[in-house]
């Protein structure tokens, strides 16, 4: 384990063994931890131990080094600087260990039992001969078998972490190590440690320490294009789907810290080995071209999407036809019966648009009509019996585009039903059984799922991308909708009017407002407030823990006794940042303490830093196409609604309404979402929204950031902190165009 201080005495460490109890602060980025442990000089009394403990389970023994302290205000402590895990020796300890909930299968009941039946022999009992727990009342072959299972797992595990350790990696990224490459872990970690970057979680520089730790050299080729591939996987993190050979050159000699003159010929070995993508492509700005550098897949992604939707919007077939030659004032009267509206000018060119070409795109603010024009154009297609599929990226998207449409819509992955490993069932070879598909929220599609998407719409169908083109662009690279619409090949109805019943809404009203660069009126409407909270400049107080301690104050009381809105259900805190006081991290802290505390009668789980309970509010923080019926996908929302010593196991429910279940092991891929930043935030309505905004975030407040989170809300708008934070937001333009071709594609062919 790394020391906990550089700065110490070899001579002066002593060792100590107890059991770790509690866990009552743990810092996942530096592994400090603040626990407290039962030795057998401590009695009843707890030790307090604080250091290098991350990756350490409540119920493990554990042989610590380091020195004893004092603390002015908590009293002894002891500072570790290093520890190991080990085997107990006594009944109590036994059976503490055993029903701690760290071997899959065995709860407090079970251990009790166990140890019972085998007294101090029952570790041996498990390792050597499991065959002999059938002795104890209610296990059977089928349990005892999962018990020796992962019995030999966590032995597997802890002999790796020996050497992981060694070289400095933490115990919890040991774990994820040891799941991707089994009984070759060590021998990949040796021979090829930047392969590590394909454990999630494990980037460049965690890799590069194993690396210098095994022996690469600082200035070694292998090092250098495992640089330049990080450097282009960083950029497409921020959006790009390339960088510009000078500035993917300038950047990996910062992260590399080499001669800039070796990074060259190890570019031009990559681009050989067809190991990176170089092309020269239409610069931003300026005119002329740059050279391109492009991870392959998003170099195909670009290209293939590109491809698929000029072959779409080109092709012969229609799949409605019977729009060609349609009475457009008979079927706008007709359609006027079934909905009691009329379409405004805009929205029947939109209508008209969506059913005639086979490609099309519909954009426009809040209150302009995008939802009944999207209405319209199902309901005239049914009406002609075409077969319609329906999607958004976001299940909330998806449930509001069916509640709007009457017709069953799904989230974009469900429909293209990806497969473990993430390839589609649905493809170029396998189409939808479609003859329109509309997709919802189209400015949340990155490059690569909006290609696997379209290549799934069959030829002669009709293709109607809807969404908001001044929202934030998507997390993933590129910026589909935005290109699609720069590009002339492509039709495109943009809807300008805001519609009277809108003109009502401050939510709405505001949204157009800050679009264009105008402060937020907060007098006058019901459904948006504002709450000043900036200590007087002489005040000791911290702006933004001030604000965060209002935000949380809003939530869990005001909120409730006013609108008697669920805090959990029906609030969400969108923060521009996830650091900070105000920030999404601090805030979910906060907000757990406030709504869901601990209670003795409450399950709960700890992980890292951060600890789950039952009726927590998460997220899901990656994709994961093993899970669920068809994988879960980063940004889904749901609630903890079990937790299972016995099976290792966290359930949630997701706003999908399906029931996932995690492995203990599995939980860095959960975040708590009672605060979730604004970009995560995309593609979902939220009866309320509570929005902090403090200069501590100045590097987030941007125009299309605010606008974002000002349309997430549907009935209630709260905005808290300084007003010079939302006056530098309104005033900030969005960050620079991403580096995407896409338009050039688009319009070159």
């Amino acid at each position: 384990m790394p020391a906990a201080d550089s700065a110490f005495d070899a001579s002066a460490l002593v060792q100590i063994e107890g059991v770790l109890e509690r866990i009552t602060y743990a810092n996942e980025d530096t592994g400090y931890t603040v626990a407290r442990v039962a030795t057998e000089r401590s009695g009843p009394d707890l030790l307090t131990v604080i250091g290098p403990l991350l990756g350490a389970q409540v119920g493990e023994s554990l042989r610590l080094k380091g020195w004893w302290g004092s603390h002015p205000k908590y009293g002894k402590q002891f500072r570790v600087h290093s520890y190991t895990t080990v085997l107990p020796a006594t009944i109590q300890g036994i059976r503490r260990y055993l029903g701690s909930g760290l071997i899959k299968g065995i709860g407090p009941m079970m251990a009790h039992r166990m140890v019972e039946h085998f007294g101090v022999d029952i570790l041996e009992v498990i390792a050597t001969d499991p065959k002999r727990l059938i002795e104890v009342h209610g296990l059977g072959p089928k349990r005892t078998k999962l018990i020796a299972d992962a019995w030999e797992e966590q032995k597997a595990i802890k002999e790796v972490m020996v050497f992981l350790q060694s070289v400095g990696v933490s115990t919890s990224l040991a774990v994820r190590i040891y799941k991707t490459y089994g009984d070759t872990a060590i021998d990949t970690v040796r021979r090829e440690p930047y392969q590590l970057t394909d454990v999630w979680g494990i980037g460049f520089k965690t890799a590069d320490t194993i690396a210098q730790a095994v022996g690469i050299p600082h200035d070694s080729p292998e090092r250098i294009k495992a640089g330049l591939q990080y450097t282009l996987s960083q950029a497409a993190d921020n959006g790009h789907c390339y960088l510009p050979e000078p500035n993917l050159i300038t950047e990996a000699t910062k992260i590399l810290e080499v001669d800039r003159v070796l990074i060259g010929p190890c570019l031009q070995q990559l681009v050989a080995d067809e190991g990176v993508i170089h092309e020269q492509v239409p610069a931003n700005t300026g005119g002329g071209t740059v050279p391109a550098v492009y991870l392959v897949p998003f170099h195909r992604a670009e290209r293939s999407l590109a491809g698929t939707l000029l072959g779409l919007l080109h092709t012969q077939i229609d799949r409605l036809d019977a729009f060609a030659q349609v009475d457009w004032d008979r079927a706008f009267e007709w359609l006027r019966s079934r909905t009691g509206q009329d379409l405004a000018e805009e929205q029947a060119e939109a209508v008209k648009l969506a059913l005639t070409r086979k490609v099309a795109v519909l954009t426009g603010g809040p209150g302009c009509g995008k939802s009944f024009t999207v209405r319209s154009v199902v309901e005239l297609a049914r009406a002609k019996n075409a077969r319609v599929v329906l999607a958004a990226p976001t299940g909330r998207a998806a449930k509001r585009l069916a509640e709007l449409t009457g017709h069953d819509a799904s989230t974009v992955h469900r429909l293209l039903e990806l497969q473990p490993g993430g390839d589609p069932r649905y493809d170029r070879d396998n189409p939808f059984d479609a003859d329109l598909v509309v997709i919802d929220e189209a400015s949340m599609l990155d490059l690569i799922l909006a290609n696997k998407l379209i290549k799934a719409v069959p030829p002669g169908a009709h293709l109607l991308l809807v969404g908001d083109v001044d929202q934030l662009p998507s997390v993933g690279a590129g910026e589909v909708l935005r290109d699609v619409l720069a590009a002339d090949t492509i039709p495109r109805v943009r809807l300008t009017k805001i519609f009277r019943q809108a003109q009502q809404s401050g939510i709405v009203v505001n949204a157009h407002r800050v679009n264009t660069g105008i402060a937020p009126q907060f007098e006058g409407f019901r459904d948006i407030y504002w709450f000043t909270c900036e200590p007087p400049e002489d005040s000791d107080l911290n702006p933004g823990e001030e604000t965060a301690k209002l935000v949380v104050d809003i939530v869990a009381r005001r909120i409730p006794a006013k609108f008697r809105l669920n805090p959990r259900r029906d609030v969400q805190v969108l923060a521009p940042m996830h650091r900070g006081p105000a920030g999404a991290g601090n805030l979910n802290t906060m907000l757990q303490e406030a709504l869901t505390p601990h209670r003795d009668d409450l399950a709960e789980r700890r992980y890292g830093g951060r600890v789950f309970r039952v009726g927590d509010k998460v997220t899901q923080l990656r994709n994961n196409y093993d899970k669920g019926a068809a994988g879960v996908f980063n940004g889904t929302l749901g609630v903890v609604t079990a937790i299972s010593a016995t099976d290792q196991t966290l359930t949630v429910r997701t706003d999908e309404d399906e029931e996932i279940d995690y492995d203990f092991a599995e939980l860095d891929e959960l975040g708590h979402a009672y605060a979730v930043t604004i970009h995560r935030s995309q593609g979902s309505e939220y009866p309320a929204v509570v929005l902090p905004l403090t200069m501590s975030s100045w590097m987030m407040l941007q125009r299309n950031l605010l606008y974002t989170g000002i349309t997430r809300a549907k009935t209630l708008l709260i905005l808290v902190g300084s007003r010079k934070a939302l006056a530098a937001a309104v005033r900030t333009p969005g960050a620079g165009r991403r580096h995407t071709a896409l338009t050039h594609r688009l319009q070159s062919r």
